[in-house]
């Protein structure tokens, strides 16, 4: 009976291997033109972020909502970067893996920034 098990096991283990080496990583490459557009690109959208936060209507309200707003307002920016991609032959999967990490990070930093303009606003009127 052990050895049936341990045959059966080896069987198994022997067939998960195999199946493993078919999913194996491979190397992509992107020239160095794309990433110099990836770059120009990316450098547009944080300006458009920065442009947007330095508008007074976004003090006026809460620092979640300012941040949705000023996200917002930027997305058109970050869909043409999407378009740099696409046009370069980046998988779609990951332009748009790393479109949303870049988001998620712009985003919070912008809110931490906002949050701390409020703070530092509520500390100012408390004095």
């Amino acid at each position: 009976m052990k050895k049936v098990i341990l045959a059966v096991l080896m069987l198994s283990h022997f067939s998960v291997m195999a199946k493993s080496e078919t999913n194996e990583w491979t190397n992509t490459t992107i020239s160095d033109q794309t990433i110099e557009l990836i770059q120009q690109a990316q450098l547009k959208y944080k300006n458009c972020v920065t442009q947007e936060m330095q508008k007074k209507g976004y003090l006026k309200i809460d620092s979640r909502n300012a941040t949705n707003a000023i996200i917002q307002q930027c997305e058109s920016v970050l869909s043409d970067m999407r378009k740099v991609y696409l046009k370069n032959n980046v998988p779609n999967v990951i332009a748009d893996r790393h479109l949303k990490k870049m988001r998620i990070d712009i985003t919070r930093r912008v809110l931490k920034q906002l949050i701390f303009m409020e703070a530092s606003r509520a500390a100012g009127a408390a004095h």
